[in-house]
């Protein structure tokens, strides 16, 4: 084991800090770490030393000191992998229409569902739209429906649940959730009846 203590493990404290840092969207002073830790100042400052040296030389990630407070961030060392990165997840943003959204809404909450149910929900045809659904990989072929012509049933996908942040298609909120959503939204906004 070498003298430097990367090849120990954080102590418990410092292990809080990591965690903590990690989820913080912007930098969290030693007063707030201590307080959501329930542990002193001194020993924060110990441990932020402790999480400091641990990613000095051997890893991606780095501790900083920004405006008052500490952040995680990626290593100076890696700015073009990350870079790079940044621009392949840009160039694979899913952008969908009106259309789009509306039937894959239809697919995730009534299926297993053929196109011509789809397009009977939404009322106009969708044979295109649930192209480029497929195409996303944000619904797929589940089957075929037994009887007449035996039409194509679609489900949603795990790449669906990935990006609504869902664990399970039963994570979606009930149509009746969904229309108070709505109306909460409605009166926030100051919509309905009285816009143009």
């Amino acid at each position: 084991m070498s003298g430097s203590g990367i090849d120990r493990p954080l102590s418990p404290i410092a292990r809080s800090v990591e965690a903590v840092l990690f989820v913080a969207t912007q930098p969290v002073g030693l007063r707030e770490i201590s307080s959501v830790t329930g542990v002193a100042e001194e020993q924060i400052s110990r441990a932020l030393e402790e999480i400091t040296v641990r990613y000095r030389n051997c890893h991606g990630l780095c501790l900083m000191n920004i405006a008052g407070g500490w952040v995680m961030a990626t290593s100076p060392e890696q700015e073009e992998v990350v870079s790079n990165f940044r621009d392949v997840a840009l160039t694979q943003r899913i952008r969908l229409s009106k259309a789009a959204l509306e039937s894959l809404a239809v697919v995730a909450y009534a299926q297993p569902v053929t196109r011509s149910e789809i397009e009977e929900i939404r009322g106009v045809r969708c044979e295109r739209v649930l192209e480029t659904l497929l195409r996303h990989g944000l619904v797929r072929v589940a089957g075929r429906r037994k009887g007449s012509g035996t039409p194509l049933l679609y489900r949603t996908t795990d790449s669906f649940l990935s990006i609504f942040g869902l664990g399970a298609i039963s994570d979606l909120p009930t149509l009746e959730e969904m229309q108070e959503i709505l109306l909460s939204i409605d009166e926030s906004t100051g919509g309905g009846d009285d816009e143009p």
